[in-house]
């Protein structure tokens, strides 16, 4: 199984998209109306009508909720399955842990020259490997796959330079390099990392599998318009051929979505478009194509919104209730897990944890999520603490 991991980077709003509350008061169901989804019964945002007509293809987590409040802590519970730690008194020993990406990526390891972990155009805040070590970082693509011009940086070798020449240049490189290295995994000897590093990077750029898979433009144009001729869709599209080749775990971050003002003029012309299009186009065409039995997509952000719309017309931080898209590895097509309350304040029905979360990610990605880690010092981490599977999501 692999995964396309979605990030809506600063709290999309659970009201606005998949938990709509069209019966609560004005200054809190909004100014949206809701939409029949493919599935009776079930109503999401107006502004998400295709992901509503293909709904029967993924699953809706309504009551994922934490106490993590702030972007940066609810970052790093959502992209790690671990609260922030909090250090106790003067010179406390603080381990921050790594992210979902980078596990899988030290799990899977590279094979045929595939990076085991890309991220889409950046590594969100809490998204690296921290003391699994700089292998495991993401292989970041900055570059926007909608231009015209797009190319991937640094994966082919230039065309003044004849392959004989690298491979020259390699052995050079081999030869002048006298450094010793320590091999002790404790003494995190930086040049080692830098080896593999190296070595990573030269058998991606030898990989044919990884050179076909960044050329986007082989692509059907119809194909491409339908996940949305915009950064966010071809990105999308880019993460679908990456993972189809074999890269185990491809996040693509999606920014913009911390909505304290305007919340409603924001999310109807800019951001929901993008959404909407995108991830409906992305779930249909794993379908079509025989892929989502092994694909898991997940889409989220780090918290909700609140429920009352502020004087400035936005919404503000809330960790108590949010919406996660989960689809594909055998996830069931148009089941909603869990409920809000009838305004949307608390997840009441059916309460899962960030934990919970992550664990049924690692064990649909087979890994075990209760191993523990080593970090350089020996000193044991246990992956996720105490997570429980979301059933719904194995049946």
């Amino acid at each position: 199984v692999r995964c396309i991991f979605v990030w809506l980077d600063g709290g999309p709003s659970h009201y606005e998209t998949f938990d709509p509350k069209p019966d609560a008061p004005e200054g809190i169901r909004g100014e949206f109306g809701s939409v029949k989804t493919s599935v009776p019964g079930v109503h999401f945002s107006e502004h998400v009508p295709h992901l509503a007509k293909a709904f029967d293809k993924y699953t809706v987590v309504r009551s994922i909720a934490h106490k993590q409040n702030n972007h940066g802590a609810g970052n790093h519970y959502l992209m790690t399955g671990r609260p922030t730690p909090v250090p106790v008194g003067c010179g406390a020993f603080v381990t921050f842990h790594p992210s979902f990406g980078s596990v899988v990526a030290k799990e899977r390891g590279i094979r045929e020259g595939l990076p085991g972990y890309v991220s889409l155009p950046r590594m969100s805040r809490s998204g690296g490997p921290n003391f699994l070590g700089a292998p495991y970082a993401p292989f970041v693509i900055k570059e926007d796959p909608n231009n015209n011009s797009f190319k991937v940086r640094d994966v082919s070798i230039p065309n003044d330079i004849a392959d004989g020449r690298a491979g020259n240049r390699r052995h050079l490189r081999k030869r002048l390099d006298r450094l010793k290295r320590i091999q002790d995994k404790a003494a995190n000897d930086p040049a080692v990392s830098i080896d593999e590093f190296y070595q990573q990077g030269y058998q991606l750029v030898y990989s044919e599998k990884a050179q076909q898979a960044f050329d986007i433009s082989s692509e059907p144009e119809k194909t491409r318009e339908k996940y949305g001729r915009h950064d966010f869709g071809q990105r999308l599209l880019l993460a679908r051929r990456l993972t189809e080749v074999g890269v185990p775990f491809v996040t693509v971050y999606y920014g913009g979505w911390d909505h304290h003002t305007n919340i409603f003029p924001t999310l109807k012309d800019k951001a929901l478009p993008k959404l909407d299009q995108g991830m409906a186009a992305l779930m249909e065409d794993l379908h079509e194509r025989g892929s989502i039995e092994n694909t898991l997509v997940i889409c989220l952000g780090e918290f909700g919104r609140t429920p009352k719309v502020n004087d400035r017309g936005g919404r503000d931080h809330w960790s108590f209730a949010m919406s996660v898209m989960m689809g594909g590895a055998g996830i069931p097509g148009g089941q909603i897990v869990g409920a809000t309350d009838v305004k949307g304040y608390y997840a009441n029905e059916n309460v899962y944890s960030p934990e919970d979360f992550a664990a049924s990610l690692y064990t649909k990605m087979g890994i075990d999520h209760a191993q523990v880690l080593h970090n350089p010092v020996g000193r044991p981490i246990q992956l996720i603490d105490k997570g429980r599977l979301i059933k719904e999501l194995f049946t």
